[in-house]
């Protein structure tokens, strides 16, 4: 008996070691990738894009808004509209707000300098809401305003419904939206943007620590906003710096935090070696001027690996370093409303439908023979034509003596299953087309120098 049994065990031990590896092998661990919803990954030097998972589908920022909050109050910062040690009081509806917050009390203050810290670190939404009410009068109105200025980014998957990101079913954006977004706090306000590296903040003897756990374990890493909601998922946005190379990263609806930062890690080590690694003579993170490197809406996105270089079609999509000075000007509040003149500007211009749906500026089209030329001065292409006519209204009416004269075309082209439109000014010699984008960079306006096709 007991040898038939040592028999029978032996043949089963024999039996398995003839199957195969993949009978008994253990099942591999999906990857840390697949368990996020969307995301993207751009090479902040060469304006490409490494990676791509759903970038336009619509997802819910959560307090990835406060990013937009915070560009909305470094504009007004830049403008000396508001300033650091400001006081801003805090009404009912802000203290009203539900956790994460720094449960601020109606009728008190916070300095303008702690309510960022509190966005960037704890994500405090009742002090996202107190910004939100100083600046604008209403958390409704800055909304709006938010809004008006993703267009205006070209974040055109974007809708803003208040200024922290609490659930609400109309506030949206995608994951390139969120890239275009930090390109912008990156390079049109490389001082301001040092918060966002902020990895401990102090307020009433309580210290918090930033939600970020990349600026704590993952080389290179300077920002910049996390966000959670129920309805969202776990996202981040995170810039990484190493060895010259530069890339921005978001990752939208992950199902845990920890799933969330290992999907955001992988797909940085996945990409690095794919980055290009910055000329010396390329502006540091917080020179002066802005970097005119190319954004990443004004490109294509082919798969990883990255094709081989090919001619560029597709201009700087670059929208403005800034909201103007005069939408946050005047003595009755800080912030323009949505109907005041400055913020009718950036409104499209309207233009017959054309075939070629090229849209001159009708102002413009009879002073243009007197400097008639081959070259166009191209400020952007977009994938909606309404947006490429929004921007080259911002860009007239920020530089309307440069651009007098030179009619406005919205240019329409195919690339694979995507309409474009090239926003263009046109009727340059090539020397005064070089001149005027010269002069568009130094305001912060990104723009290319093409010749008419």
């Amino acid at each position: 008996m007991l040898r038939r049994d040592l028999g029978l065990a032996l043949a089963l031990v024999l039996a398995l070691g003839a199957a195969s590896p993949q009978a008994i092998a253990k099942p591999k661990p999906r990857s840390s990738v697949n368990t996020i919803a969307a995301a993207i990954v751009v090479d902040m030097n060469a304006g490409r894009i490494l990676y791509a998972q759903a970038p336009d589908a619509p997802r819910r920022p959560a307090s990835l808004t406060k990013m937009m909050t915070l560009y909305m109050l470094f504009t007004s910062l830049r403008a000396g509209t508001i300033s650091y040690d400001a006081e801003l009081t805090v009404t009912p509806h802000a203290a009203s707000q539900s956790p994460t917050k720094l449960n601020l009390k109606p009728g008190t203050t916070i300095t303008t300098a702690e309510a960022i810290n509190a966005l960037v670190t704890l994500s405090a939404n009742d002090a996202a809401v107190t910004i939100a009410e100083n600046m604008a009068g209403t958390e409704e109105n800055f909304a709006r305003m938010m809004t008006e200025k993703a267009r205006a980014l070209g974040m055109s998957g974007t809708t803003f419904r208040n200024a922290s990101g609490l659930p609400n079913d109309e506030q949206v954006t995608t994951a390139r939206d969120m890239a275009i977004l930090a390109q912008h706090l990156i390079r049109d306000f490389p001082d301001d943007y040092t918060c966002f590296q902020t990895k401990y903040f102090s307020y009433h003897g309580r210290r918090y620590r930033n939600h970020n756990h990349l600026l704590f374990d993952y080389r290179g890493t300077d920002g910049i906003k996390t966000g959670y909601t129920r309805e969202a998922g776990f996202n981040l946005t995170a810039s990484v710096r190493r060895d010259d190379k530069h890339l921005v990263a978001v990752v939208l609806g992950g199902r845990t935090g920890g799933g969330r930062d290992a999907a955001m890690r992988a797909l940085l080590n996945q990409t690095f070696p794919q980055a290009v690694a910055a000329k010396s003579s390329a502006p540091s993170l917080v020179a002066a001027k802005p970097s005119t490197a190319p954004m990443v809406l004004a490109l294509e996105m082919p798969p990883p690996p990255p094709p081989a270089p090919k001619k560029q079609v597709f201009a700087l999509a670059d929208t403005g370093s800034s909201i103007e000075s005069a939408s946050f000007g005047g003595k009755q509040s800080r912030l323009a409303s949505p109907t005041s003149p400055t913020s009718r500007a950036a409104a499209p211009a309207a233009a017959p439908a054309q075939a070629s749906a090229i849209a001159p500026q009708p102002s413009s089209a009879g002073r243009a023979g007197k400097r008639a030329g081959p070259f166009h001065v191209q400020v952007g292409a977009f994938t909606s034509k309404q947006e490429a006519e929004s921007r080259l209204g911002v860009v007239k009416e920020r530089a309307a003596t440069l651009l007098d004269g030179h009619p406005q075309l919205a240019i329409a082209f195919q690339k694979d299953d995507t309409q474009w439109y090239r926003a263009r000014f046109a009727d340059f010699s090539e020397g005064t087309a070089r001149s005027a984008c010269a002069a568009l960079k130094r305001m912060s306006l990104d723009c290319v120098v093409m010749r008419a096709n």
